[in-house]
């Protein structure tokens, strides 16, 4: 029997996010990038609530590891996706989904040198490393019944698409990391790898969100981003045939203003 599929997250933060809720298998979202013959590797800090989410996912058909970080820079994630690929040598990768992030919102001139360097390190050199790692491991697969090697995502932000007062360091990232996912999206489409970006134009329901926007906010969809809803669009670009790819596409409450 072969292998069961790899899916391959960076990005969890307390299983009530986005990467949470792509990879949680008791929500709605287990028909998103999950199913019961998926296997699922889970790459982002905080050791024990991550082996705790795995352990969590670990029940009936599903397989679940942790690979913890220290911090989101190239060599962790590159060891940490590594790391994967060692303990299924013999499972393809068909989705991987890079959902980390770190912001600063400051007027420019407040900005210290640390912050900077610190979203650069996750949303540019840690998407770099992962999204190498993940284009190098879809090369040796072969193509799924929908013709795809491999789908890489990327999780983007209002900031993707314009910069503010305040987001002056977090904006120069995350357009970078959209300019990524475009670039390897032509470079590897014609190696039948899917790359997408998906622009989160809006607050998530989170707990962290929840806590200073309040329950009522965050049980209005037309006001908040449910975490399952983002996760089953996920799910869609993942099935895409390669006769009709997306390469992004945004997400929104249909209230927000925009």
């Amino acid at each position: 029997m072969s292998a069961r599929p790899l899916f391959v997250v960076a990005g969890v933060g307390n299983s009530s996010g986005t990467g949470g809720a792509s990879a949680h298998r008791d929500d709605l979202t287990a028909v998103s990038l999950l199913s019961l013959d998926t296997t699922v590797a889970l790459i982002s800090r905080n050791s024990d609530s991550l082996h705790k989410f795995a352990a969590e996912l670990k029940t009936g058909e599903t397989d679940a590891a942790a690979f913890p970080v220290t911090d989101y820079n190239y060599k962790e994630v590159q060891g940490a996706f590594r790391a994967v690929r060692e303990r299924w040598p013999h499972a393809d990768i068909r989705v991987a989904l890079f959902n980390a992030g770190f912001a600063v919102w400051k007027p420019f001139l407040q900005i210290t040198e640390d912050e900077l360097d610190r979203v650069a390190d996750t949303n540019i050199k840690a998407a770099f490393a992962f999204s190498r790692e993940a284009v190098t491991a879809f090369q040796g697969q072969t193509p799924d019944e929908r013709g795809k090697r491999g789908t890489l995502l990327f999780t983007g932000a209002t900031a993707s698409l314009r910069g503010n007062t305040t987001t002056s360091v977090f904006s120069s990232a995350k357009f970078a990391l959209r300019s990524l996912s475009q670039s390897l999206n032509k470079e590897f489409g014609k190696e039948n790898i899917h790359v997408a970006h998906a622009v989160i134009d809006g607050g998530i329901a989170t707990d962290l969100s929840k806590s200073y926007r309040g329950e009522e906010w965050a049980a209005d969809p037309d006001r908040a981003i449910s975490p399952e809803s983002i996760a089953k669009s996920y799910l869609y670009l993942a099935n895409q045939d390669r006769s009709a790819w997306t390469w992004e596409l945004d997400l929104r409450p249909a209230h927000e203003k925009w």
